[in-house]
């Protein structure tokens, strides 16, 4: 993805007027995706946007790597719920197709569970339900009614998503109570699965969604069920180019609306004064905006670029939160083909509940020996992700956070996982390797700030969720505002989009006279 590192000129030039009448001087500080959505609005709006950002290129956590002829997506990379790129895009006039096509992915996913079996959860809701059924008794149709109820739950859940959650009082809204009535939010979604469903095996294909947003599924609230309404029902997709494409399309808008990039810089300093921030202090020069969102870690901002006056969330709130756990990371490229695996696979462990008890223990100070993982092959569906005879292999493996991070401890890991996939394909792998990059907790830390060198952020327990997740407006700081995974709605990018959405229609309602 290319990337222009702006000249001094142009940073002098954005510490003078604004260029558009009656806008506001908008500072975005990180480019990842919530930031570049953020900037692509609120320059639509009019407002003089300019995004600084310390790395040398956008997407954030959502980048890309690529290496002799291998492209990688280097974080998210699942396409869940279209229509909300279809709105975000539709603000614009635009539509998705106008910057990538998607591919509905069948089979959606594998999954290779511990005894040996291998299931596809097919895009053919039937073939699911009859794949259930080989599971449990009556397993198709406990699935049609549980899928029913995910259904209801996601519509009225939907309507709320969009919602400025900002303080408890929240809960009166008429959408939310609504929600309330429909589910006991006290009850976890392991509970809520157990209850309706008896096998193993038809279990942990329903729970395991729960860690794409960070959270044991003892500890996640029952509503987040309707994760498997999204996968199941509205389907898993692939955009052609990657998840690259997709931040590519904002970057693209961004620019198209006048938004300016300086890559390659660090915030270093928020200087406040009257309860507004007067001026942002960053590598080699200075700029003083209307207005700031931040799109770097929250944690970040409050304890390293505020004073302690100025902070909504001290260190003592960061450090009781309940995080997603880092991960080890693996991009490997192969000059030979692989024939066990798609493009989604899944690998899950038999001792689930410990597993998850060791990556989520905060108390947890060793890397683990064993733990589920999941396994990513866009060649399978790009031919841009890897040379013709080969092949792009995305290795995500979760681990505690805060954990020493040392190659050594990081080759042992991957050896064995390697070994794992090797057993469970039954394929040849390690000796097809051509390229190898690892990433972890201390490249977290390095390239995002992350706090603990936590991959996602708050995980989603009940009290981190909604309106029990960190403001999207400082309380302390007039014209600071947040927009990310941090915030509600959370983690994964369709939740990002509408997390910038709710800061734009933030800043028109409490910034624009």
């Amino acid at each position: 993805m290319a990337s222009t590192v702006q000249t001094s000129s142009t940073v002098e030039h954005l510490a003078g007027e604004s260029k558009h009448n009656g806008g506001l001087r908008v500072v975005v500080v990180g480019a990842g995706f919530g930031g570049l959505a953020a900037a692509a609005l609120l320059a639509k709006d009019g407002h003089e946007v300019t995004v600084i950002e310390r790395n040398d290129q956008v997407g954030g956590r959502a980048g890309s790597f690529s290496r002799d002829g291998f492209n990688f997506d280097t974080g998210p990379t699942w396409y869940l719920m279209p229509d909300v790129f279809d709105a975000f895009f539709e603000q614009f006039g635009r539509r998705t197709e106008d910057f990538y096509r998607l591919q509905r992915l069948n089979p959606s996913y594998r999954v290779f569970f511990d005894d040996g079996s291998v299931v596809d959860i097919s895009s053919d809701l039937e073939e699911v339900y009859m794949l259930f059924d080989g599971l449990e008794r009556d397993g198709g149709a406990k699935l049609r009614e549980f899928l029913r109820k995910c259904e209801e739950l996601y519509g009225s859940i939907r309507k709320t998503l969009y919602l400025d959650l900002d303080s408890p009082f929240s809960i009166f809204n008429r959408e939310v109570l609504s929600q309330g009535i429909k589910v006991n939010i006290f009850e976890s979604v392991d509970s809520y699965v157990r209850r309706h469903f008896t096998s193993d095996k038809a279990r942990k294909l329903l729970l395991y969604s729960i860690g794409f947003i960070g959270t044991p599924p003892s500890k996640a609230p029952s509503f987040y069920a309707i994760l498997n309404y999204v996968k199941l029902v509205q389907g898993v997709y692939y955009p052609e180019g990657g998840i690259r494409r997709v931040v590519g399309a904002v970057y693209e808008l961004a620019r198209e609306h006048g938004v300016e990039f300086l890559f390659g810089r660090e915030v270093n300093r928020l200087e406040v004064s009257n309860g507004k921030i007067r001026r942002i202090h960053a590598d080699g020069f200075s700029l003083e905006p209307d207005v700031v969102v931040m799109n770097a870690d929250y944690a970040h901002v409050e304890t390293k670029l505020l004073e302690p006056r100025y902070r909504t969330y001290d260190s003592n709130y960061w450090r009781t939160r309940t995080f997603t756990p880092s991960a080890l990371i693996a991009f490997i490229g192969l000059n030979g083909k692989l024939e066990s695996l798609v493009n989604h696979n899944v690998v899950l462990e038999r001792d689930w509940s410990e597993n998850f008890s060791q990556i989520f223990n905060p108390k947890m100070i060793r890397w683990p020996e064993y733990t589920s993982y999941y396994v990513h092959v866009p060649s399978k569906n790009d031919s841009s992700a890897a040379p013709a005879e080969g092949e792009a292999v995305f290795i995500l493996i979760p681990i505690p956070t805060g954990l020493e991070d040392n190659d050594a401890e990081r080759e042992r890991l991957y050896t064995n996982v390697l070994r794992d996939l090797e057993r469970k394909t039954g394929e040849e792998i390690e000796e097809k390797v051509v390229l190898k990059r690892l990433f972890s907790i201390r490249d977290f830390v390095d390239r995002f700030n992350s706090f603990r060198g936590s991959a996602l952020g708050l995980a989603h327990t009940l009290r981190q969720t909604a309106f029990w997740r960190p403001r999207h407006r400082s309380s302390k700081v007039k014209n600071l505002y947040y927009t990310g995974q941090y915030t509600h709605p959370g983690i994964g990018l369709p939740m990002v989009l509408i997390s910038a959405e709710i800061v734009r229609r933030k800043i028109a309602k409490e910034m624009v006279k």
